[in-house]
């Protein structure tokens, strides 16, 4: 048998979320070396090499990335700018200097919020104009990752995704939480913001594909990639219509707007940190993947599948009465 230590190493940063653990499956079914790294660790997939580490922490960082090839940065905070303000510029500092330091490679799973409001598709020359207080954090992090990119100082790459949704998305995914989830439990779907607009959403089993497939290939690094996503993205009333038929239930839905947020958000800290990002759901939100499709011949799973198997994933096998 091959000596698997000679084998790469492939460091993921905030193992346990959906992304990283859709990453995570397709690392171990191809026999790659795989760590996991998070405050409290857990084997998944098979994978036995597990580091408790605070990210935030300089010498924890170091310590976990320590003989790594490629590193994963797919660290998810709680959702308060407060804390994103601290520990996002922190994590970058000190994820860039492991890599530095040991020379791996990094690969930053990154969302939309540094592009701002958009007049038209957002694309991965879209210009940085956050129009929040999440979205500039964001900003300043991702161009310091691709500033040391331009002065030859890492190999590193950004890869967004749009929202997500998908199998096993219950405690982050909108469309899981506020359409499968009240539907399943014989509640009222909601939607955030104007429910006639498109918006799109990646699925998480193709945004770990296209991980996976930017991980592989040596000509990906040093620029930002899109993970592949559906289009032409549907509108709020078509999601809640194509959940009912594959739940064969009745299309109902209620809108949720600013003021409903906001007094909302008076009791629930991260509903009050959303209404900061009500205008992603009060314009058109076009999320646009041709570059990965073109380049890697990736068809994006279309939103009616990737409904029905969110749906089936759920256990949701028969009509609901």
């Amino acid at each position: 048998m091959p000596d698997q230590t000679m084998q790469p190493l492939y460091t993921i940063l905030g193992a346990g979320g959906i992304i990283s653990n859709e990453l995570t499956n397709h690392l171990a079914a191809n026999g790659h070396r795989v760590r996991l790294v998070s405050r409290n660790p857990v084997s998944y997939a098979g994978i036995t090499d597990l580091v408790a580490a605070d990210i935030t922490d300089e010498k924890q960082t170091i310590a976990a990335v320590k003989g790594s090839d490629y590193v994963i940065l797919c660290a998810g905070l709680k959702y308060d700018i407060k804390v994103w303000s601290v520990a996002w510029p922190s994590i970058m500092n000190n994820v860039i200097r492991a890599c530095k330091e040991t020379g791996a490679k990094l690969l930053f799973f990154d969302n939309v919020y540094s592009y701002g409001l958009v007049d038209g598709p957002m694309v991965e020359t879209t210009p940085y104009n956050p129009a929040s207080k999440k979205g500039a954090v964001r900003a300043r992090i991702a161009r310091q990752l691709m500033d040391e990119v331009q002065a030859g100082n890492i190999t590193a790459s950004i890869a967004r995704a749009a929202d997500f949704y998908g199998p096993k998305a219950d405690k982050t995914g909108f469309l899981n939480i506020l359409i499968m989830d009240k539907f399943k439990t014989k509640s009222t779907p909601m939607w955030i913001g104007r429910d006639d607009l498109p918006h799109s959403y990646t699925y998480t089993p193709d945004a770990g594909v296209g991980m996976y497939r930017l991980l592989q290939d040596a000509n990906s690094w040093n620029q930002v990639w899109h993970l592949p996503t559906a289009s032409p993205a549907p509108t709020g009333k078509e999601y809640v219509q194509m959940f009912a038929d594959a739940m064969h239930v009745k299309a109902k839905h209620m809108n949720l707007g600013k003021f409903m947020l906001t007094i909302t958000g008076l009791f629930d800290g991260t509903i009050k940190e959303m209404v900061e990002m009500l205008y992603q759901n009060n314009y058109p939100y076009h999320f646009n993947s041709d570059k990965f499709e073109k380049y890697f011949q990736f068809t994006p799973t279309s939103y009616q599948q990737g409904i029905q198997e969110t749906v089936t994933a759920a256990g949701i096998t028969s009509p609901q009465k």
